[in-house]
């Protein structure tokens, strides 16, 4: 056998990262500079809500924005200890390969081989876990938020409820998202969570919902969870 360094093997180990997380897409990104548009009167009983924005900038939403960024870099921090033990015994081994015979230097590169091969499947799982986390957490704040989207659409006297994604203008007085977001930090501003578990007997277990921080008088929560 070839001995081949290992310092490249595991580079994509550690390559978890929050950018693609849902939460930061759900975030309003710097728009350019709008045209002035001069809108036609709010449309009667028309209403329109950006769940995503709402989501995204609600307090709950940032919370658990920062609290996945804070899995994420407890994960690479555990993937990165491995990947950096590994790369340190293959420097090892490289500077002692002239003393070995040919089968103790192949018995040890293959025996690092598998280390390097198993700590890739970590990090797939890991990736795994990292995006049913963040889907699981979405969840919750859309299940927390189903109620308040009927509450402000009876308060709105709306007869239609359009979501902005399919809508490509129009008058920003008949967007609710506000007034469901500022109802949303009324009720939730974080609640306990962790990284999924995919391997193991406690990822079979069922699994509880966490509880939640509420501010004093929110309402109780559904017990369906929103459908999006």
């Amino acid at each position: 056998m070839t001995f081949k360094p290992l310092a490249g093997l595991c580079a994509a180990a550690v390559a978890l990262t929050a950018g693609s997380s849902a939460l930061a897409q759900a975030a309003p990104a710097p728009a350019a500079a709008a045209p002035n548009v001069v809108h036609g009167p709010p449309i009667s009983g028309m209403c329109i809500i950006n769940v995503e924005a709402a989501i995204g900038t609600s307090t709950v939403g940032r919370y658990v924005d920062t609290r996945m960024q804070q899995i994420v870099a407890q994960t690479n921090a555990e993937l990165t200890g491995e990947k950096n033990a590994i790369d340190a015994d293959a420097k090892t081994l490289e500077a002692r390969r002239a003393t070995l015979d040919q089968t103790s230097l192949d018995q040890q590169v293959s025996a690092l081989q598998v280390r390097a091969n198993a700590l890739q499947r970590k990090a797939q799982l890991r990736d795994r876990e990292i995006s049913a986390t963040e889907q699981k957490a979405v969840a919750r704040i859309g299940q927390e938020m189903q109620p308040l989207i009927y509450q402000v659409y009876q308060q709105k006297a709306c007869s239609v409820l359009f979501q902005r994604t399919a809508v490509v203008i129009a008058n920003p007085a008949m967007d609710v998202t506000p007034q469901v977001v500022t109802a949303l930090n009324g009720r939730i501003t974080q609640f306990a969570f962790d990284r999924e578990r995919l391997d193991g007997p406690q990822a079979a277990a069922p699994g509880g919902v966490p509880p939640i921080v509420q501010t004093p008088g929110a309402a109780p929560r559904p017990a369906a969870p929103v459908k999006r």
